[in-house]
């Protein structure tokens, strides 16, 4: 009984090592992700019925992504349809039969252009932004169906529609699987980025449910961004993305109290923050920023925000925070990005850098923003700027203002306590 549990708990960890390379390197030969997808789950079974008894072999990813060669080529000989391309692959495992090749290294000789190929297409702009997140998570980091509609509280049978559909999207738009290059490469690549930094702030600060944070999520979207930095290693932006997400998870046992309450980073204690993970963030910006005197250009906006973070990571304590810096910093992302999201960051490092009441004329400016309606960090923000300037009625009605708008229930209390602090005049 042990024995068969063991099995099985390899079987899983093998199954999220090897799922994305396996899936990539058939997605590239069969030419449609929702048809590799089903046939590594096909070898994903028949390990499941073998290595219980054989056991696991020594090379795992090389016996699936056999197995599942020999699935297709059943599949293509029943199908016309697939005929030429099961040829192809007939004749690949015919040579292979006759001169046995190391398959582990078959698959590391093509996996960097198959990974790259599998996340442009999961990441295809022809998909919703919702779309390419769940299909990312479940064909690049592995996690089942359940999981992710658990993570995004959502129903199962909701998510399970979103990925049938957005593969469905993919191959009735003739989506080619392989590696944009030129100015296609940047243009997707920015579709990318915005995917695995959504999957990470939806771990890092959950838009509804009980928890503040969900460092599962976040996870996946840095060991992603560490497959697309290692395979993208010139490309400035991916390094600046995985340094800001590594500064800020660096923060993770910092930003949440005994009872799962938030502490606000001037608040949260430096000496709990992950300093190895600063360092190797700190790391990685310094090489995004190499690469961009190199090519004689300037910032995206995920080097800016790294830099923001930078500033706060660097900082011994709160008060030895350069926030001149970051102000200019906002002000240059504002520039490549307007956005009243980013200018409400702005205006938090205004105040600051030179008060509350400066940054309080910034915000009063944001308030009748249509984006910014439903925002519950808008009135979160305005209100702790009106407790430190001692408006505290005023503060009040905006802290129960935020808390009506907030989703996350940690958020809401943490903004009602604000609130009733604000009625006494504390």
């Amino acid at each position: 009984m042990n024995a068969a549990a063991d099995v099985n708990r390899a079987i899983d960890a093998v199954w999220r090592m090897e799922a994305p390379r396996l899936i990539a390197g058939l997605a590239r030969q069969v030419r449609d992700v929702g048809l590799a997808e089903e046939l590594a789950q096909e070898a994903l079974v028949a390990a499941l019925q073998a290595w219980p008894k054989s056991g696991v072999p020594d090379r795992p990813g090389a016996w699936l992504m056999q197995t599942a060669k020999r699935k297709a080529i059943d599949l293509f000989r029943r199908n016309k349809r697939f005929q030429a391309i099961g040829e192809g692959i007939a004749h690949e495992l015919e040579q292979e039969q006759m001169t046995p090749p190391d398959l582990d290294a078959a698959l590391d000789d093509q996996i960097g252009d198959d990974l790259l190929g599998l996340i442009f297409t999961a990441c295809h702009p022809v998909l919703s932004p919702e779309a390419r997140t769940a299909l990312t998570l479940r064909l690049l980091c592995g996690l089942t169906t359940e999981e992710i509609a658990r993570a995004f509280l959502s129903p199962e049978p909701t998510i399970a529609q979103r990925i049938v559909r957005a593969k469905r999207a993919l191959a009735d738009a003739g989506v080619e699987f392989e590696v944009p290059r030129g100015q296609d490469l940047s243009d997707r690549l920015e579709s990318v980025l915005e995917v695995i930094y959504l999957v990470f702030n939806e771990g890092y600060s959950a838009t509804s449910g009980d928890d503040l944070v969900r460092p599962q999520l976040s996870n996946e979207a840095m060991r992603l961004a560490r497959i697309l930095a290692g395979l993208a290693a010139e490309e400035p932006e991916v390094h600046g993305l995985l340094a800001l997400m590594e500064i800020q998870a660096s923060r993770f046992a910092a930003r949440v109290g005994p009872d799962g309450e938030p502490i606000l980073l001037p608040d949260q204690n430096r000496a709990r923050w992950d300093h190895l993970l600063i360092r190797r963030a700190l790391g990685g910006l310094a090489r995004a920023e190499a690469l961009l005197r190199e090519s004689r250009t300037g910032p995206g906006p995920y080097v800016l925000q790294a830099g923001i973070a930078a500033c706060h990571a660097r900082a011994k304590t709160a008060d030895e925070t350069d926030w001149e810096r970051i102000v200019a910093l906002y002000e240059a992302l504002g520039a490549l990005q307007p956005s009243p999201v980013i200018e409400l960051n702005r205006a938090v490092a205004v105040s600051m850098a030179r008060g509350p009441a400066a940054g309080l004329a910034i915000v009063d400016g944001l308030r009748d923003e249509p984006a910014l309606k439903t925002y519950h960090l808008l009135p979160g923000v305005r209100a702790d700027l009106l407790a430190k300037l001692g408006r505290h009625s005023e503060a009040r009605a905006d802290f129960e203002h935020a808390a009506s708008l907030a989703r996350n229930e940690r958020e809401r209390a943490h903004l009602l306590k604000r609130a009733a602090e604000s009625a006494a005049g504390t």
